[in-house]
């Protein structure tokens, strides 16, 4: 038995189908190559290409390569990629005309925030909007992912009126979203949302199939990347001074990069047990992935999984090693250890953050009674829906216990 996509409800259905026709009645509009995304940034009229985020025209060609080639995209699929494409180059165009215009107010200085990482599902999201709830912490939410430049503008400690109802559209188009990684506009989002204006950006790979860009991804240096998303903050921290709180599984791979821009972060690693990580993680792709493709392979899920969690996890390790993990605080926490003794990881992230706690017990219950477990319902998956086999991962993983 392999994993399967739930049905398609008729409202779902009905968007997919209008997509299609419109692909056949305008191909033009879904084409996936960086002309098109080019002439549709240009009719926007405000954005030049000297904008541009260093790197951005082999981001692109890598990236829509890929899902021209690999991803196997429906109409809504094309669409999204484009959207994304032009997104992301429009995002660091506009940052950098506001660093441009504003150079007095666009290098402020940052406290040293605190990062969550570790594999997919492993708990991170849980922590980061659980420290979301500390008034004093600043966990971004997707307009301000999005654009940040906006909030850059806006009254001190009060962001413009922005929604996002892009999630709305996704639950629609896939209920199984709901659950998998709840969302909305008030709701904390990790930092690739806001990362990847030169289009390197791992966070693209769990939405589509792109195994050639995920190939060229790893052989990427992210130094200007996370330079640029260091930028991005500062935007967020012209009118704002709470103290970041950030997060993304993808932080995982590149932590001499969080090192160099974020001296003195206190990041913390999750740790889950290899198997239950990847085949939940597997399981959140599958869903993503069959929202923009009616293709989508389960144990070619799995196998992608697995060798994209390798690679993080052993550059996590080489991290470890290297003369930059002196220049942050690293704090180790047990998935078991944060879901049965959230308290005690809490009081060791504060301390390392010289931040006093708030009052635990009622901090954490308020969180539970807003975010109730399984409240859009419960995700279920098991190793073999994915084709991976229990003691080959834990052989294949077995340098994560040296």
């Amino acid at each position: 038995m392999t994993w399967r996509p739930s049905a398609r409800t008729e409202s779902a259905l009905a968007i997919y189908a209008a997509a299609e026709q419109d692909r056949v009645k305008r191909p033009d509009r879904y084409r996936l190559d960086p002309d098109a995304v080019l002439e549709r940034v240009a009719a926007r009229g405000e954005i030049r290409e000297t904008h541009f985020a260093k790197g951005w025209r082999t981001g692109l060609e890598e990236f829509l390569g890929s899902a021209a080639e690999d991803a196997r995209l429906n109409a809504v699929g094309a669409r999204m990629a484009l959207q994304s494409a032009i997104g992301r180059l429009t995002a660091g165009a506009k940052i950098a005309m506001w660093r441009e215009g504003n150079a007095s107010r666009a290098n402020g200085s940052l406290a040293p925030p605190i990062v969550i990482v570790g594999g997919w599902r492993t708990g991170t999201t849980f922590l980061f909007r659980l420290l979301a709830g500390d008034p004093r912490l600043h966990a971004q939410i997707p307009a301000e992912l999005a654009a940040p430049w906006l909030f850059a503008e806006s009254a001190p400690n009060a962001g413009p009126e922005l929604t996002t109802p892009g999630s709305e559209l996704l639950h629609t188009l896939n209920p199984d979203m709901a659950f998998v990684h709840p969302s909305g506009p008030t709701l904390a989002e990790e930092c690739v949302l806001g990362m990847g204006t030169d289009l390197r950006n791992w966070g693209f790979t769990s939405l589509m199939r792109l195994p050639a860009y995920a190939t060229w991804l790893a052989g990427e240096d992210f130094g200007d990347p996370y330079a640029r998303y260091r930028e991005a903050l500062q935007l967020l921290a012209v009118n704002d001074d709470r103290r970041f709180v950030l997060k993304a599984p993808a932080h995982t791979a590149e932590l001499w990069y969080i090192a160099r821009e974020f001296p003195g972060a206190i990041v913390i690693q999750i740790h889950r047990d290899i198997v239950a990580t990847i085949a939940s993680g597997a399981s959140l792709f599958a869903v993503y992935q069959s929202t923009y493709s009616d293709e989508v392979d389960a144990v070619d899920v799995g196998r992608r999984q697995v060798d994209q969690s390798e690679l993080w996890f052993r550059r996590a390790n080489e991290f470890r090693s290297s003369p930059e993990r002196d220049d942050v605080t690293l704090i180790d926490v047990d998935y078991r250890e944060l879901i049965d003794d959230t308290a005690s990881v809490l009081e060791r992230i504060y301390a390392a953050a010289d931040m006093a706690a708030p009052a635990l017990d009622p901090f954490i219950a308020n969180y539970h009674a807003a975010h109730p477990r399984n409240a859009h319902g419960t995700h279920r998956y098991t190793p073999q829906d994915f084709g991976l086999d229990a003691d080959e991962l834990r052989e294949r993983f077995a340098f994560l216990n040296r």
